[in-house]
């Protein structure tokens, strides 16, 4: 590391140059980052909806109707015109309505009512379409245009548009919060007014550098776009703290500032080092995710925390060598009230912590394995256009999901079989087939191209089934279960399924394999660095527990409040949490231990909770007050729920660490000196 401070302070001003130009080729380079908003892209391979998908696009010119559009207030004859109209709008394709299932020329009285309320129903029509991937907000603004304010729109299409256009503001808004927050919270830490600006631009240019990087990949999800750089801003923003409290350390010690920062990088390292690891090994978890939204986020996690690491080791150094006097001149008053005493108050505390800590620890980990998930985007929010439209359409015509299933041409006899069995399943409101619509009287040769391509490709026969569930859920995953059941009987493995719930039923099947593996790597993983860093077997053990108990407790919360849960942000906060608030754990107990060479074991850890009990709740106001800006600026429902968790899941460990972990370390003290290499634990006579 002396080598390193030397040639950094040496070069000081090559090296701001240095991460000045990066950071302005990266500003540049982000705006040539594509966000994609589709979650279907990020189903393995090998998924069996993506395998529907791929044979789809090969056989067929129309995609799945993902999106339902309805018109009020119209007849029959002006909704056979709105639907002539939005089949004539660029990358809208298959518009189904009434008049696919029946006869619209003859009396309605004699149809099945129940089909026919489906698509019409006191004057309403209500239009199933397929809108292009890519083009959301163009092709939902001209729908708009056409079916006026009274209108609405409902499903995939109008999530994504949605989220496209808040995408930007919602951030812009976020950041506009959040900085004066941070500065406000990082001024009562320090003792001068620049020096939160100097922690701010270090973390701040870690970030732009780490999204211009992301020009290398392509494209990232929406998810990575919205959470990643506030989280790297959250995470890391204490390795910039570490460094320049050291420094201002030395400083009263030494009067040549150079040799300050030198002793400063050399005494922080360990402590950066190691907080930058659990971090680190936490997020590299998730990259081991087969539901690719969770290796998007977690490889640039990983990628920020690098960068972070590098630009305060770095970065910082040079720029705090290059405006330390700015620091001199700008100094305050310490604001930081005394937490003299509290140490003995959490020591009072200690059997009752333990009791309530051990009695809520089973229930919560039961609980949060027992919490209601949605596997989507989750629910608009009813202030947003989106939001309200969907409570319109489910208003007016209930849930309505449509169902493809593609089976091998050839048999009409075996089509008509499975069309009958498909058509008896509860919640399946109608069955869209040739056999059915057209009638196995008519070869397929003998009508228009634009009328058998709906229902025949060269290799497949397309089947629509619609239901009167929504996309999710215990209901709507058994109709899909059922669909493919049927299928199964006549086509076996060579029948395949599509359709919104189809997809969300994969994504389900997958991230509940996710969430274990990405689990047990995240603990697995920190648990090591701990054991590395304390050379010590009980004291990883004592550190998980502490910080595993918020993480259960945090994702409880949900199930005991029937409030279901966007399962990403379950997901992704079941780690993250862990690898970015396990820090607070780290380090009262590396000052517990260095305090307890010198004294006994219930002195060591009030002295480090008079110490320390300010430096870790700054650091959790910081990552909680991120976590719930994100919640309130957010109308994304995954970006919402990952804010909420993670605010929460910040005060929570605060919560444990301050009053549960000392309680730990003192109890389990004896223990932790027999499993600890070289302990040198103090001894009274």
């Amino acid at each position: 590391m002396d080598k390193i401070a030397t040639s950094v302070i040496k070069h000081k001003k090559a090296v701001m140059m240095t991460f000045i130009l990066l950071t302005i080729v990266s500003t540049v380079a982000q705006l040539f980052v594509s966000v994609n908003y589709n979650m279907v892209d990020y189903l393995p391979d090998d998924a069996p909806s993506i395998r529907a998908i791929d044979v789809m696009e090969e056989e067929f010119t129309g995609d799945v109707p993902d999106t339902r559009v309805m018109v009020t207030d119209v007849s029959l004859l002006e909704a056979l015109k709105y639907k002539e109209e939005l089949s004539k709008i660029d990358g809208v394709s298959d518009v189904m309505w009434l008049d696919d299932v029946v006869d619209v020329k003859t009396p309605l009285e004699v149809a099945d009512q129940d089909m026919i309320e489906s698509y019409y129903k006191d004057q309403n029509a209500l239009f199933s379409i397929s809108v292009r991937s890519g083009e959301e907000v163009r092709i939902t603004d001209e729908i708009y245009a056409l079916i006026g304010e009274e209108g609405a729109i409902a499903g995939e299409a109008i999530n994504t548009a949605s989220s496209q256009k808040m995408a930007g503001t919602e951030s812009m808004y976020a950041g506009l919060l959040l900085v004066p927050i941070i500065i406000f919270i990082l001024v009562i830490s320090t003792t001068s007014w620049v020096e939160p600006l100097f922690f701010l631009t270090a973390i701040g240019v870690s970030v732009l550098i780490n999204l211009g990087t992301n020009i290398f990949i392509g494209e990232v999800s929406f998810v990575t776009q919205s959470v990643a750089p506030i989280l790297q801003l959250a995470v890391s923003l204490d390795y910039a703290v570490f460094l320049l409290h050291s420094f201002q350390d030395y400083r009263s010690k030494t009067s040549n500032p150079e040799e300050a920062m030198k002793l400063a990088m050399k005494k922080s390292f360990p402590a950066i080092t190691a907080s930058a690891a659990t971090t680190f090994f936490g997020f590299i978890a998730l990259t081991f995710m087969e539901f690719k939204i969770g290796s998007d986020l977690g490889l640039n996690l990983v990628k920020g925390i690098v960068l972070s690491f590098i630009s305060v080791m770095i970065f910082l150094p040079a720029l705090t060598l290059t405006f330390y006097k700015w620091m001199d001149k700008t100094e305050h008053k310490n604001f930081v009230p005394s937490f003299k005493g509290i140490g003995n108050r959490v020591m009072k505390l200690k059997v009752p912590s333990l009791i309530l800590i051990f009695a809520l620890l089973v229930p919560a980990f039961l609980a949060q394995s027992q919490t209601a998930f949605t596997y989507g985007t989750g629910v608009q929010p009813e202030h947003t256009r989106a939001g309200s439209d969907f409570v319109k359409i489910e208003e007016a015509f209930g849930e309505t999901t449509p169902i493809v299933l593609l089976v091998p041409r050839g048999d009409v006899a075996k089509e008509e079989e499975l069309v009958s069995d498909l058509e008896d399943l509860d919640y399946v409101t109608s069955v869209v087939a040739y056999v059915n619509t057209v009638g196995t009287v008519i070869p397929p040769e003998y009508l228009n191209e634009s009328i058998t391509n709906e229902f025949y490709s060269e290799n497949y026969t397309r089947i629509v089934i619609n239901t009167n569930q929504g996309t999710e859920g215990d209901i709507p995953f058994g109709i899909v279960e059922q669909v493919d059941k049927a299928a199964a009987n006549y086509y076996g493995d060579d029948a395949l399924s599509l359709g919104e719930s189809v997809t969300l039923y994969d994504i389900k099947n997958i991230v509940n394999r996710d969430n274990l593996v990405v689990n047990i790597l995240t603990v697995v993983t920190i648990a090591i660095v701990l054991l590395v860093s304390f050379k010590s077997i009980t004291m990883p053990v004592v550190l998980l527990i502490t910080i595993q108990s918020a993480v259960w407790i945090n994702l409880s919360i949900p199930y005991f409040t029937s409030t279901p849960l966007v399962f990403v942000g379950y997901l992704i906060i079941s780690t993250v949490q862990l690898a970015a608030t396990v820090d607070y754990a780290i380090l009262l107990t590396e000052a517990y231990l260095h305090h307890r060479k010198e004294m006994t074991a219930r002195e060591a850890i009030v002295k480090t909770l008079d110490e320390k009990t300010f430096s870790i709740s700054i650091s959790a106001a910081i990552l909680s007050s991120v976590g719930f800006i994100l919640w309130i600026t957010s109308s994304n429902p995954i970006v919402a729920s990952i804010g909420l968790l993670l605010g929460r899941g910040a005060l929570l460990a605060f919560i444990m660490v301050v009053f549960v972990l000392p309680a730990m370390l003192v109890v389990f003290d004896k223990m932790m000196k027999k499993t600890t290499m070289n302990a040198q634990f103090y001894e009274e006579d």
